[in-house]
């Protein structure tokens, strides 16, 4: 009987979720089940469809784990079921992991399959950490060995009188546990006791840490600083390379714990921004995005736009509640035709075209005093104005355009809420100088929300750390609570608010503390 499922053994890459392939990417968007390793970035997981199941198979030496048995049963099972799945493995699938023991289980059991390679290791660590796994002058050759169980298995697994001194540069796998036995093996069997060498945990990540050495002290020195699996041992002379090719431990945000506040849907390209700073993001929306408590009145107000002059979008998330709203009424982009659009902020902008919509005004200041002054010359005697919005929110800027002679129509197309009682309960374990370094607001609700959360300690508990706020607006409701306000950025988008907190810890904001 032929089988009607398949198997996709997927490389995840090192650890940054963005060195995932494409066709890796594409892969988990298709599957129906993921049995995923421990060394997996959760984010990478955020992009399987709706129903898929996953399942957590990680394996750690030292940590319990699904047996390889039960994974393989569970690959099989699936399979003969008629589905799609990815088994997706920390690296590559084929590099010292057991991808091509699974392949071979599956072949045997006629069950298709597919390998996805994956960035390995040794490609990000030497990468991220400012090495070089070969250079024209100083190495031509690379060897990875895996180190086994036991320093007994580590005299008998391996030839090391030939291995030691065979390539230019050794890249060792899962050898911290002896570290110092291996680096002795070495020395015993000819490379120089002053040989450089590094080892280099959790690569590519924020929290990746580098030390570098020799063979006769790298052990101790990685003891010292605590460095723990899973990690890599770089052995060889381009090590030297280190302090010029450094690029991302060096970054000013390097390491840091950002509380990303935005809400969820939206925090993915905060994220992204953070880790392309080398900082650590951690999600943690203080607001949730819900349907107004009237959303009849939406829908109502989409059927008639071309009663108004005007149609203004003041976020993302109003022109994905107006596209719903045109949807559900049975209308689409032609029911806006009539009438002219601005959209708040350039992001507000992009969303629109990517509803096929061009605004026709993007004003400079995004703010609502400066959105009024950009109107105010465009509206005509009497024009008409519709303005949906978050149901809670400053009244300046319609009161502003009308004050300029304008009728405005102001229309609830969302909620701002605070959390589920689980997750803030969540957030306010992570408010915490030992668990995050600082706090990104990217609204006043943002600010309110957590301030909410953390209950009568929020000032003391927030002013521990440091606080970056998205604009003008949400640095005066933070002070207004009592928050000092670490920097604002100059422009209300994410970019600018990343790009205030870099300048803050460029200018060595630690030192100066």
């Amino acid at each position: 009987m032929a089988v009607r499922g398949r198997v996709c053994l997927v490389g995840a890459g090192p650890g940054d979720p963005e060195l995932i392939t494409a066709r890796g990417l594409r892969r988990l968007r298709e599957a129906d089940v993921v049995l995923y390793d421990a060394l997996v970035h959760p984010d990478q997981l955020d992009v399987v469809k709706p129903g898929c199941e996953l399942v957590f198979v990680g394996k750690r030496a030292g940590r319990v784990g699904e047996r390889q048995a039960e994974i393989n049963r569970r690959l099989v099972l699936a399979a003969r079921d008629g589905k799609m799945i990815v088994r997706l493995k920390g690296g590559d699938p084929y590099l010292f992991g057991r991808g091509s023991e699974e392949a071979e289980l599956l072949a045997s059991e006629g069950i298709p399959f597919e390998v996805v390679p994956g960035v390995p290791s040794p490609l990000a660590a030497t990468a991220y950490a400012g090495l070089s796994l070969t250079h024209r002058e100083l190495a031509s050759s690379v060897a990875y060995v895996t180190a086994t169980e036991s320093v007994e298995k580590d005299r008998t697994g391996h030839d090391w009188s030939k291995l030691a001194t065979a390539t230019q540069t050794l890249v060792i796998f899962m050898g911290m546990r002896k570290l110092d036995s291996l680096m002795q093996l070495l020395i015993e069997n000819g490379r120089p006791a002053d040989t450089p060498a590094a080892v280099v945990q959790w690569a590519s990540l924020p929290k990746q840490r580098t030390v570098v050495g020799t063979l006769e002290n790298i052990h101790e020195l990685a003891s010292k600083a605590g460095l723990g699996l899973p990690a890599l041992t770089i052995v060889g002379e381009v090590v030297r390379l280190r302090e010029s090719l450094r690029w991302f431990d060096s970054k000013p945000m390097f390491g840091k714990r950002a509380l990303v506040t935005r809400a969820a849907h939206q925090a993915g390209s905060l994220a992204a921004l953070l880790r392309d700073e080398g900082a650590q993001p951690i999600v943690a929306p203080t607001i949730r995005v819900v349907a107004p408590s009237d959303p009849d009145a939406l829908r109502e107000a989409v059927t008639r736009t071309g009663h108004y002059d005007w149609l203004l979008f003041t976020s993302s998330n109003t022109v994905d509640a107006v596209f719903d709203a045109l949807r559900s009424g049975g209308l689409d982009t032609r029911a806006l035709g009539g009438v002219k659009v601005c959209a708040i902020g350039a992001k507000t902008g992009a969303s629109l075209l990517s509803h096929g919509v061009r605004a026709d005004l993007v004003p400079e200041d995004s703010r609502a005093e400066g959105v009024a002054a950009a109107l105010r010359p465009l509206l005509g005697t009497d024009a008409r104005i519709l303005l949906p919005r978050a149901e809670v929110a400053r009244e300046i800027l319609p009161e502003s355009l009308r004050d300029a002679g304008a009728e405005v129509d102001v229309v609830a197309a969302y909620r701002n809420l605070p959390p589920e009682t689980e997750q803030a309960e969540r957030i306010r374990s992570l408010v915490d100088p030992d668990e995050i370094d600082l706090v990104l607001f990217t609204s006043s609700s943002t600010v309110l929300h957590l301030a909410e959360i953390l209950g009568d300690d929020a000032v003391d508990r927030l002013n521990e750390l440091d606080l970056f706020s998205i604009g003008p607006v949400t640095s005066r409701t933070a002070e207004r609570l009592g928050l000092r306000v670490t920097a604002t950025s100059q422009a209300q988008t994410i970019e600018s608010l990343v790009e205030a907190a870099r300048a803050y810890y460029a200018r060595g904001a630690d030192a100066d503390a």
